[in-house]
């Protein structure tokens, strides 16, 4: 009995370290968060972005990013767009839009989070490009990516070839 408490107490110690040693654990301030879109045909934004950021600088390599957004929040400025906006996408089936990184590398003065996006239902790779800001016990990455809609099958009349996706994310350290 007292081997095997030792033994979980050693595994607890243990299990702490290891969470403490991880460097680059962030936790996204939603309400502060911005997702923003632009196109010749359509500007707006999106808001409840959610995040697991697992982040160091020293080791991009080892980045992991998960993000969803609320489809349904879609925002650009007038009402019938937005009714629109919303049945393009899907959002009644579909009201995430998900993104999950495969690798994050250093590129240039920024890096490059390659990953499957989902949108509507239909899941592709794709690349934000971003750049990350450190103030110690806080942070802001900023990104940007570029997506085709009809690689996602959203071919409505009126949609445009191709949508800007700008990112503001601040974070703490956890």
């Amino acid at each position: 009995m007292k081997k095997m408490k030792l033994i979980a107490m050693a595994l607890a110690i243990t299990s702490l370290f290891a969470f403490t040693l991880v460097e680059g654990n962030w936790r996204v301030k939603s309400d502060q968060a911005e997702v923003k879109f632009t196109s010749k045909k359509i500007n707006g934004s999106f808001s409840g972005l959610k995040a697991s950021i697992l982040f160091d600088e020293r080791n991009p390599e080892e980045a992991k990013i998960s993000a969803t957004i609320d489809a349904t929040s879609i925002a650009t400025g007038f009402f019938l767009k937005n009714m629109h906006a919303k049945d393009a996408l899907g959002t009644d089936n579909y009201p995430t839009i998900k993104f999950e990184s495969t690798t994050v590398t250093k590129n240039g003065n920024g890096y490059a989070a390659r990953g499957n996006l989902t949108l509507k239902g239909v899941t592709r790779p794709e690349v934000i490009y971003f750049t990350f800001k450190n103030e110690g016990g806080q942070g802001v990455f900023k990104g940007e990516m570029k997506v085709v809609p009809r690689d996602f099958g959203i071919d409505r009349n009126g949609t445009p070839d191709r949508v800007t996706v700008q990112l503001t994310v601040p974070v703490n350290k956890i």
